[in-house]
Order: C-alpha cells, then structure tokens, then sequence
C-alpha cells in the first residue's frame, strides 16, 4: 500500500512531477481559422483592443472554430 505514495499519490496525482505545456502549433485548429484570427487580432490592434468594435470578427472566428 506505501507504493501508492511513490507512484503519484493516493489519488492518483502527480506531485512534483513537471508539467510541460503542448508545443504551439499542435492542435488542428491552431491553422485551419487563421484568417478569421489575423482579422479579429488586426481589428483588435486598430480599435486600441476595443473588444465591442470588433465583435463581428469574433463572431466569425468564433464560429470558424466551432464548424471545425
């Protein structure tokens, strides 16, 4: 019963253990909405990040993520 404390925990958790973030680019979605995604974000920078501004862009890459 004392290994469970060395294998990650009684519940199963993996204290101490280093998490390590997904590379940038791995999921699929990161490049099929890259358009929508440079207009929403240009918007952004011209508005001077006015999120009500650009609200049609994020409605369009909102739901550019959401038919894939």
């Amino acid at each position: 019963m004392d290994d469970l404390f060395f294998t990650g925990g009684v519940f199963g958790g993996t204290r101490g253990a280093r998490l390590v973030p997904p590379e940038k680019g791995v999921f699929p979605l990161d490049h099929e909405c890259e358009l929508e995604k440079k207009d929403y974000l240009n918007c952004l920078k011209t508005s001077g990040h006015q999120s009500e501004t650009c609200r049609e862009f994020s409605k369009k890459y909102l739901r550019c993520w959401m038919e894939k």
